[in-house]
């Protein structure tokens, strides 16, 4: 007996709309990175991508427990000396809701060029409307 292994393309990918309105940032980042991962498939492989695609609607209403809205800090720099700059969760939530939940899950997906087609495969919007009806996503609903 032989341990199955996925091959790319030999696999049917899922288009998912989930409705993020009320829902906790972290869990719902976990959950989304394990579907976009491919851990929710019993063919899942490690070393193969074999999740599938996911649409985020009213990533503005997601919710952050506790202090976190004021104490939780986005670091970045410009390259130039003394040019760190720090924006709290309020700030961001309020000019790009959508980086909020994508950098959630991106620091949950494997780092390399794998973790890195994962990512492509996450569409994250403020409001309620998408963009992809032609591909027919199925509502998914997160516990």
């Amino acid at each position: 007996m032989s341990t199955f292994m996925a091959k790319k393309g030999a696999f049917e990918r899922t288009w998912y709309v989930i409705d993020a309105k009320d829902l906790v940032l972290g869990r719902l980042a976990s959950q989304v990175a394990s579907m976009l991962r491919g851990k929710n498939k019993p063919i899942f492989t490690p070393h193969v991508d074999t999740g599938d695609y996911i649409i985020i609607v009213n990533a503005d209403k997601v919710r952050l427990t506790g202090k976190k809205l004021d104490q939780k800090l986005y670091r970045r720099h410009t390259g130039y000396p003394g040019g760190l700059k720090e924006t709290t969760a309020r700030q961001m939530l309020e000019k790009k809701p959508e980086f909020l939940l994508k950098e959630a899950v991106r620091g949950m997906l494997p780092k390399g060029p794998l973790g890195y087609a994962m990512i492509k495969k996450l569409y994250v919007y403020a409001g309620p409307e998408h963009q992809h009806q032609a591909q027919k996503p199925v509502a998914y609903e997160v516990k």
